[in-house]
Parts: structure tokens; sequence; C-alpha cells
């Protein structure tokens, strides 16, 4: 998806591939603006820099120069969203900018209640991207995880064993849940070890969008783990 997005002969194709990976992954961008420390950087300055940053990205198409040898999606879109900031000082605006027109719909009173709910903590700017990023991953592999069980009819089932992707195994109470559902706890069983596996391939699939090769998705799926 980043290599359609980065050179594609069809612009529209292009925006679109583009705009589905900002859609997922611009709340780490927000905020990385907010604690970065930007100067003024109020929810609604934060809001008009990351527009600004993706109204460049989409319309002077700054995919176009990177190298797909080396980078992920990641750590490209921090570079480059360091790098506006540092052209941008105290003087941006959005009428600077396409006359305030937003690109992409951004929820930024959502976004400011996530951001407020980060530990008061020391994490560095950088690390907070980091770790917004992997729970972003997070949150759509199991969004996908979800519309597939829907789409089967099997949401009720869904919503009953979800949480059983981040239990410790042999804590799992297989016999109660089992019979709520009305199913044998063998069966019950089975459909956990399969619920895990379409996490799985879901997890590798996500970051296979955003690396440029088979041998990154591990080392990112490790790396963005490690953040959390």
């Amino acid at each position: 998806m980043v290599q359609a997005a980065g050179g594609a002969h069809d612009a529209s194709a292009t925006r679109r591939a583009l705009e589905e990976l900002i859609q997922t992954y611009w709340f780490p961008l927000y905020a990385y603006v907010r604690r970065q420390g930007f100067p003024a950087t109020t929810p609604s300055v934060a809001e008009d820099l990351v527009q600004g940053f993706l109204t460049r990205l989409l319309e002077k198409k700054d995919l176009a120069q990177v190298d797909r040898s080396k980078g992920k999606f990641r750590s490209f879109l921090l570079a480059a969203m360091k790098h506006f900031l540092a052209n941008e000082h105290d003087k941006a605006r959005a009428a600077k900018r396409g006359g305030g027109r937003p690109v992409i719909a951004l929820d930024a009173a959502a976004a400011e209640l996530r951001y407020a709910v980060e530990p008061a903590d020391n994490m560095t700017a950088e690390r907070l991207f980091d770790r917004r990023w992997a729970l972003a991953v997070l949150d759509e592999v199991l969004a996908r995880l979800r519309r597939q069980y829907e789409a089967a009819g099997k949401a009720r089932l869904f919503e009953a064993v979800k949480d059983c992707l981040t239990a410790e195994r042999g804590h799992v109470p297989y016999a109660q849940r089992a019979a709520a559902l009305g199913m044998t706890e063998g069966a019950l069983k089975t459909a956990v070890h399969r619920l895990r596996k379409q996490y799985r391939d879901l997890l590798r699939d996500e970051i296979a969008q955003t690396v440029t090769g088979p041998r990154q998705v591990e080392e990112e799926i490790a790396y963005l783990l490690n953040c959390l």
C-alpha cells in the first residue's frame, strides 16, 4: 500500500491508498505534535498543523521521494512530520495551506480526549508516537477481525471470546462460556484457537502494508509490541 501511495501512475489510486493509511494512523501524529511542545500547541493548533502536514503529503506527492528500499511508513511519517514542523515555526495557519479546507476528516475533539489520558510522564514525543502507532495497529486489526466475524454471522461469538486474545493460556473459563453460548467446551477451544490464528494473520497483513518487505514484518511487530 505504501508503494502504491508513493509512486503509482494512477493519481487517484495513489491518493486513495494514502488516505486509507492516514485515516488509520493520523492520531500518532497528533499525539507527537502535542507532546513535542511545538510553540503554542493547543489542541486547535495541533489539529491545524496535522492538517497542514497531511495536505502537503497528499497534494505535493512527497511519498514519491521516499527510498522504498529503506523505510517503514511509520519511520517515514515521523521524519516527514519533524521536517514539516521545523519549517513551520509559529506562523503556520490553515489559511496559508489550502484556504482552510481540510483534506482529511480528523476528529480533533476525540483526539484530544485520547491524548488527555496519556500518562503525565517523561515519555518523549518520539516514544509516544511509536506507542500510539502500535495501539493504532492493534485497534485496526481488532476492527478488521470483528468485521470478518460479523460478515460470517458470528458477531455474538466474537464478543464472547475477543478478550481471549490477551488472556493468559489456561486462564480462560471455557466451560462457563461454552455453556452460555450453547457450545461444547471442545468446540469453544477450537473457536478460540481459530480466533487467535486469524488475529495473528491479520496483524502480519496490517504490518505488511507499512513496511517494504516480508523480512521486516516480524521485526516491526516485535518493535511495536515492545512500545506498549
